[in-house]
């Protein structure tokens, strides 16, 4: 078994609840997060402000603006067997993907043990 750990823009959780859904997949969990990725700042722009003293109305002059800014995220995790994890995270791609920055990520874990928490049941088909 695998976890599949996505977080995606908030505005897309519900094409992607969709498309999951019609992928064969309704059950999994998801959380509002905060966080933020690698964001780079164009070298070009950098010097501009420096140079000018003054910052640009975009988002790039608003990123300079702060030193460290939280951005809401969805974070979404499924729990699939091995072979079903290509298809689970073509579906999150093809949902998600705007060929933008901050589309998201994926991460693939695996799972070692499973529980049912009702029974007790200690085996890999508890979940």
């Amino acid at each position: 078994m695998k976890e599949v750990m996505a977080f995606i823009r908030v505005n897309k959780i519900n094409p992607t609840k969709k498309a999951l859904a019609e992928g064969g997949f309704p059950a999994f969990t998801c959380r509002s997060v905060l966080g933020r990725g690698k964001k780079r700042i164009d070298p070009e722009l950098l010097t501009l402000v420096m140079e000018s003293g003054e910052l640009p109305m975009t988002p790039q002059g608003e990123h300079l603006t702060e030193s460290f800014r939280w951005i809401p995220k969805r974070m979404l995790t499924l729990i699939v067997d091995d072979e079903q994890v290509k298809d689970v995270v073509d579906i999150l791609i093809k949902a998600n993907q705007t060929g933008n920055p901050g589309d998201g990520k994926i991460f693939v874990l695996p799972i070692f043990e499973a529980y049912t928490v009702r029974s007790g049941e200690h085996t890999m088909d508890a979940y």
